[in-house]
């Protein structure tokens, strides 16, 4: 694969007029999230240990600031006439998110999800209001089977990384750097890369020079290796429990923006993301799914390293099924 040229990045990066709009845009639909210091994760992990708690959002994901921030753009015909309904691909958050925002614009909603998906994450979206559809192995499937009915029923397909969604995600970031100003390094997870690209772009604006950590999965390392490689590299499964982070085939923009922004990814394995969600449990009481504990996961992997300093963590989801929550706590 060629390089990414930074001018395919450009539509991406959001002045701090349009982080502050997007903002105030989510604020009128959304809480604002606590960040807090947890004295027992600061013991845990040997750094002072500051957690953006995304998990409190309605969703209990950061996903749903880039979908309220999108149906908002929709309605108001930034991608033309508004469109009679949305469709696009989950494995769970991406379609809370565009549900939750979606309905409350107006529009109907087909989510489509793989086969054998989360059957919690099912429910919420059928309760949210969501056509659902399982089709696929994997995300990347479930998405080529929502474009092709996005086609016959002319709906607007929603893309897994577009400039409304990074730009609506990255207000997590304008609150936590505001209030905590001063962190030496933010781990974040990277699922199709919204997250960490929004958290890199508010740093850059506002001049700071807290390091970025993305996090992956080693059963996913699809964006590791394209960090390291500097172009996008794909893998031939994803099959981790951290399912919010189960990747095969990333953007080349977000890959673009990490790679320029980042300093380093980390991989961790599903056990070390258990440890993780128990971590979460007995010293916040906070519950996290897979891919929102997986930040935590790559602090305490670096552990030596980060000893003394001040760290963030984004807790950015806490939708685990049931059983696999009673079975990693119950270890």
């Amino acid at each position: 694969m060629n390089a990414i040229s930074p001018v395919d990045t450009q539509r991406f990066l959001f002045s701090m007029p349009e982080l502050e709009a997007a903002h105030r845009v989510v604020k009128a639909a959304l809480p604002t999230t606590p960040q807090i210091a947890w004295p027992l994760l600061s013991e845990r992990t040997g750094a002072e240990v500051w957690v953006k708690h995304e998990n409190h959002l309605p969703t209990s994901a950061f996903k749903v600031r880039g979908g309220v921030v999108l149906a908002d753009a929709l309605k108001r015909g930034a991608y033309g006439t508004p469109p009679k309904g949305i469709i696009t691909a989950t494995v769970g958050n991406h379609g809370l998110s565009q549900t939750f925002a979606g309905r409350q614009a107006g529009f109907n909603v087909t989510i489509v999800v793989p086969e054998n998906n989360n059957p919690e994450k099912n429910k919420a979206l059928k309760a949210l209001g969501a056509e659902l559809i399982e089709a696929g192995r994997d995300y990347s499937a479930a998405y080529d089977v929502a474009a092709n009915i996005a086609q016959e029923r002319g709906l607007f397909v929603i893309e897994p990384f577009l400039p409304e969604l990074m730009r609506g995600v990255a207000t997590y970031a304008l609150e936590f750097f505001t209030a905590v100003p001063d962190l030496d390094t933010v781990y974040v997870p990277i699922g199709m890369g919204s997250g960490i690209c929004g958290m890199i772009r508010v740093r850059d604006l506002l001049g700071l020079k807290t390091r970025i950590v993305g996090v992956v999965s080693q059963n996913a390392p699809a964006h590791a290796l394209s960090f390291d490689a500097g172009a996008v590299r794909t893998t031939e499964s994803a099959l981790t429990m951290a399912d919010g982070v189960a990747v095969r085939i990333p953007k080349p923009e977000p890959v673009a923006i990490i790679h320029q922004g980042a300093d380093r990814i980390v991989q961790v394995d599903d056990d070390a993301v258990e440890d993780a969600i128990r971590a979460y449990h007995e010293d916040t009481h906070n519950m996290a799914e897979g891919a929102g504990a997986i930040g935590l996961a790559g602090l305490m992997s670096e552990r030596a390293t980060m000893a003394g300093k001040k760290v963030g963590l984004v807790l950015s989801g806490a939708n685990i099924f049931r059983p696999l929550l009673a079975r990693i706590l119950a270890h």
